[in-house]
């Protein structure tokens, strides 16, 4: 089984060779660690009864692991989890083989092929004055990519696993390249109120299809607010996440401290200890 190239760049460092080979020697490790867990006859169990729809999932999970650590800034705990979303790759990468599609070699010579297309200006002398252009020159090369494949459309290749919230982004930030935005917030926040109006008509009629559609519009023009604020609207949801996590739980501790539990009291007592742990949170 074959391998890639080095992580450092060429020339950077008189150690590049011993780098190199070292990267090697630890890619080729895990490739043969897969392979010998993949063997039908002395691998493991549950690793050969894998297969590419029920590996998806931990794939996403992996990666979602990554985000969670540098989130955290848990640094420490990166090359493990890196390493894990690492494995998948080779994961996917060995049950391809297996059937006789592609291999590990070929996905990386995809990705290095890709890169040095989209990056002229680093590989082929191209020029590129700041990182807009760059972006722009990125979303053309990825428009001819896609027409390569028979794909016409700016959306066709959004992929449908994405988280929604992030999805909802990708396919707004698509639709923009070719105009269709809002050209100012003020706009959008006018959407959002007229979807906010429509939303209640919903909750008035008890039409619980309608009431989902109309929602669904909601969350769709605040992610679209979110694009014009400059914010992630994940990136906004994971920050709400965590902080009502955090309030959560030191209400909890306040209740034990106050010998009593969250579920001994009312609402409005519960609503006093949240008003209390955010009283003390420093902005």
């Amino acid at each position: 089984m074959q391998t890639t190239t080095s992580t450092s760049c060429q020339n950077s460092d008189e150690n590049a060779a011993e780098l190199e080979s070292a990267s090697e020697g630890a890619l080729q490790r895990l490739l043969n660690i897969m392979c010998a867990l993949r063997d039908p006859d002395n691998g493991c169990p549950w690793d050969i009864e894998q297969d590419f729809a029920s590996i998806a999932p931990y794939t996403i999970e992996e990666a979602y692991e990554v985000a969670d650590v540098i989130q955290r800034q848990a640094w420490q705990e990166l090359p493990d989890e890196l390493g894990d979303l690492l494995l998948q790759v080779v994961f996917h990468a060995r049950m391809a083989e297996e059937r006789g599609w592609f291999n590990f070699t070929d996905v990386a010579h995809a990705i290095s092929d890709k890169m040095e297309q989209r990056h002229p200006h680093v590989f082929a002398g191209a020029s590129v004055a700041d990182a807009d252009q760059q972006t722009r020159l990125w979303e053309a090369q990825k428009h001819v990519e896609r027409q390569a494949k028979g794909l016409h459309s700016v959306l066709d290749d959004v992929p449908i696993g994405l988280a929604e919230l992030t999805r909802s982004l990708k396919l707004q930030k698509r639709a923009a390249t070719v105009g269709f935005d809002w050209p100012d917030v003020s706009l959008v926040d006018a959407k959002l109120q007229e979807e906010l109006t429509e939303l209640q008509e919903a909750r008035c009629s008890a039409d619980q299809e309608k009431i989902e559609d109309e929602l669904g519009d909601v969350f769709f023009v605040l992610v679209n607010l979110s694009r014009k604020l400059g914010i992630d609207p994940a990136v906004a949801m994971r920050h709400a996440n965590a902080k009502f996590e955090r309030r959560f739980k030191a209400m909890e501790q306040l209740a034990g401290r106050r010998k009593t539990s969250m579920d001994e009291l009312t609402l409005e007592q519960q609503e006093q200890l949240w008003q209390t742990i955010k009283s003390l949170e420093v902005d």
